[in-house]
């Protein structure tokens, strides 16, 4: 019992990350009608956003070290340390939730830059040429993170506080040997906020509703004199942040490296899943793959079906696209001939 807890945990909080990357990408696909292939890239440059934002604040300097007597001796002292004292030390602790300061500006510029720069040029190609473009552009930056950051992956620790275990067999009167990382559970907590942030936005604002409006009829919106594709370029803006704030927050789990983004191509199929155009289905097909990759990697699954949890996601995709060619709750005429 405690093996299945701990994999259906597993597999909701790596759903949460799938499930607001595919989000991003069918709101990229309902209204500007761009399959995106560089959403897997916006993760990784929000993950390197909070390593940004962690180089920031140990920025140090050499000063003596006094517990050294016998010779002159130097350390490596953080300015925020030198200047603010334990306070210091505590906002280096959090650098990771502090990132969300650095992640939302970056990540909505380049989101309109991107958009405004390549993507409308293409709005009116073919889905192959958008795939092919922007997988492209998804290399370019990956090469680039590399160039910066090095190839090898950087420890984003979490704070202090939330570096522990939970104690959900108490919880749930299973006993104490149950426990679970506290940072996953927040990541879980915080993908849920973000997916019903971004829901309430589109029912209950009036930018929301004109947005809806557009993806349902956007010539007939446009009659009515509102600039919609204006309020779609933020809404791509606003994709790139959701993606990057997954990636932010999912660095303590996952150290970044610059190939963390093509790891989050697969990503491209719970969209197919849920059913392009489908925000619901886009989140249920995050959850659901999450769920069926992390039953599938367990070592009982894979003695019966040997790597099993390599193909689960593709597995899955064929299976549903036979019996339904829209998805699982994909609207009627997308991705159907």
């Amino acid at each position: 019992m405690d093996a299945v807890i701990l994999q259906a945990l597993n597999g909701l909080d790596k759903g949460g990350a799938y499930a607001l990357i595919a989000l991003g990408l069918t709101l990229i696909f309902g209204t500007l009608g761009v399959v995106n292939f560089a959403h897997g890239a916006l993760f990784m440059l929000g993950a390197f956003c909070a390593v940004t934002m962690q180089k920031l604040l140990t920025l140090s300097k050499q000063i003596e070290d006094t517990s050294v007597t016998f010779f002159k001796a130097y350390k490596e002292v953080p300015y925020l340390k030198i200047w603010f004292g334990d306070t210091g030390l505590l906002l280096i602790d959090y650098s990771v939730p502090l990132a969300v300061l650095l992640t939302i500006p970056v990540m909505l510029l380049i989101g309109l830059i991107m958009e405004r720069g390549l993507i409308q040029y293409f709005y009116k190609r073919s889905h192959a040429e958008q795939i092919l473009v922007t997988f492209g552009l998804a290399i370019v930056v990956q090469e680039i993170i590399k160039a910066v950051f090095g190839a090898n992956p950087i420890p984003t620790p979490a704070p202090d506080i939330v570096s522990g275990s939970a104690d959900i067999g108490t919880w749930l009167g299973l006993g104490p040997t149950l426990v679970y990382p506290w940072w996953r559970l927040l990541y879980l907590g915080f993908s849920v906020a973000i997916i019903a942030g971004v829901f309430a936005f589109l029912r209950f604002t009036t930018f929301g509703m004109v947005v809806r409006a557009g993806m349902q009829d956007r010539e007939t919106v446009g009659l009515l004199g509102i600039d919609v594709q204006r309020r779609f370029t933020i809404v791509f803006g606003l994709a790139a942040v959701v993606a990057g704030l997954a990636g932010m927050m999912y660095t303590p789990i996952l150290p970044p490296d610059y190939h963390m983004g093509m790891e989050f191509l697969v990503l491209s199929f719970v969209v197919v899943v849920g059913g392009l155009g489908s925000l619901e289905g886009a989140v249920l097909a995050g959850f659901m793959l999450g769920i069926l990759q992390s039953f599938a990697s367990m070592n009982e699954v894979k003695s019966v079906i040997p790597g099993i949890d390599q193909i689960i996601v593709y597995l899955v995709a064929v299976v549903v696209l036979q019996v339904r060619p829209r998805g699982l709750l994909g609207r009627r005429g997308v991705m159907e001939g």
